[in-house]
């Protein structure tokens, strides 16, 4: 490790972290995942920081922040801006500490996440709705900050933040005498993987550092490439605990030094992963908490007889996005379709095209028809759920050859919005 990076954060000021949040801040469980393990012929463990008091392990950072800043700083009160998870632990630790907080949240946040915040916080937090993404309430709320000379709390660039975050790291390390090979860490500003990556690096250098980011927001990737903290001009909301356009200045610079590599993950298979814990094993994890998970999957060859661990980074799910989670899933896998049909406006035309374009598996899921008078053809869209995605092929052969097919949506991404 670079003096430039052992200037930035110490290991003793982890281990101080620990001791700050030592009582309030669950260790929480390694879990040994038997199910991945034999799917990936290797031995595969979960770190569950979806089972902290605010399902995600945010309160690390938030609480050795806030209890570590003097009266003066906490006269006017402190602030933060995050999509979530970042604001149920500052939340909980001004509740906990008796200390007033203002939150900035995205307009978009999901309804749990900010019941959530005003649950933790109580009467010691006002929560703010502004912008659409993280940047944009983080703007909002460093404006307050200046107006109101309060303590912004930075849900990843700051070293105390880092900090508390690397105590999972210690975590890690002290729950097993067994080498990990494999360490999966999301990323979204940077802010744990810079502390648990500041810990394995000198305890367990030997152990392979993967950052893991969603595809529709690779603020790291870019940056990496670019060779430069890079703004990214538009990012996919969907995995919004680890969404940014932007890394922090710190953070940036450290992961630079301490990943061996990164990869992006594509939200369809981030959503199978959801599932899949969801089904087999009884968790509920949200998108950004399913991204380590989600990357065994590219990385199979790799991690074959290997000792892996994967940080499940947060639990905040909120249910009433399972139907989306569910057709991103299908759509990842293959499964799911949907297409312009040219209709003869005539009788038995539907009954033709069940009988003799879809297959004996498939299943008609979406269906949208207007009768057009003065037209031999009218439009429909159709939606058609397949049992194994190799039978697409065979249903759009059979689609052309009967004069059915007018257009295929799932390529065509401005009109399939309208649908997903």
């Amino acid at each position: 490790m670079s003096e430039s990076i052992k200037n930035r954060i110490s290991l003793e000021n982890i281990y101080k972290a620990q001791q700050s949040i030592k009582g309030v801040v669950q260790a929480t469980p390694l879990m040994f995942m038997k199910n991945f393990s034999d799917q990936y012929e290797a031995n595969i463990y979960f770190k569950r920081e979806d089972v902290q008091a605010v399902r995600s392990y945010k309160i690390r950072g938030a609480y050795n922040k806030i209890q570590g800043l003097s009266a003066k700083e906490l006269k006017n009160g402190i602030v933060c801006a995050s999509a979530g998870n970042h604001a149920q632990g500052v939340a909980f630790a001004c509740k906990k500490l008796e200390v007033s907080g203002t939150i900035f949240m995205p307009v978009t946040t999901p309804h749990q996440k900010i019941d959530q915040v005003k649950m933790f916080g109580g009467e010691f937090v006002e929560v703010r709705l502004f912008g659409d993404s993280y940047d944009d309430s983080q703007l909002a709320a460093k404006e307050f900050c200046d107006k109101n000379q309060s303590t912004f709390v930075h849900p990843f660039d700051d070293l105390d933040v880092i900090a508390g975050q690397g105590t999972i790291g210690l975590e890690l390390l002290n729950a097993t005498d067994i080498p990990i090979d494999y360490l999966f860490l999301p990323v979204g500003g940077g802010g744990l993987a810079s502390g648990v990556g500041s810990v394995f690096k000198s305890l367990s250098p030997e152990t392979i550092l993967v950052g893991v980011e969603p595809k529709g927001a690779p603020s790291l990737t870019t940056s990496l490439k670019n060779g430069v903290n890079t703004t990214l001009d538009e990012i996919e909301k969907f995995v919004d605990g680890a969404a940014v356009k932007r890394m922090g200045e710190i953070t940036f610079e450290m992961c630079k030094e301490l990943l061996h590599k990164t990869d992006v993950i594509c939200e369809g298979l981030i959503c199978s992963t959801i599932l899949k814990v969801y089904n087999e094993n009884a968790l509920v994890v949200e998108p950004a908490g399913a991204l380590s998970i989600a990357a065994l999957e590219q990385h199979k060859e790799q991690i074959k007889g290997k000792t892996v661990v994967c940080i499940v980074s947060g639990g905040n799910n909120d249910i009433t996005r399972m139907e989306e989670m569910k057709e991103r899933a299908l759509l990842f896998q293959g499964l799911k379709h949907y297409f312009i049909i040219k209709f003869p406006q005539r009788a038995g035309a539907l009954k033709e095209f069940v009988v003799e374009v879809l297959g004996e598996n498939d299943d008609i899921t979406y269906f949208e028809y207007t009768k057009k008078n003065n037209r031999d053809k009218g439009p429909a869209v159709v939606g058609i759920q397949l049992e194994s995605k190799e039978d697409f092929e065979p249903l759009l052969t059979r689609m052309k050859q009967k004069g059915f097919l007018r257009e295929y949506l799932n390529e065509n991404q401005e009109l399939f919005q309208f649908l997903i």
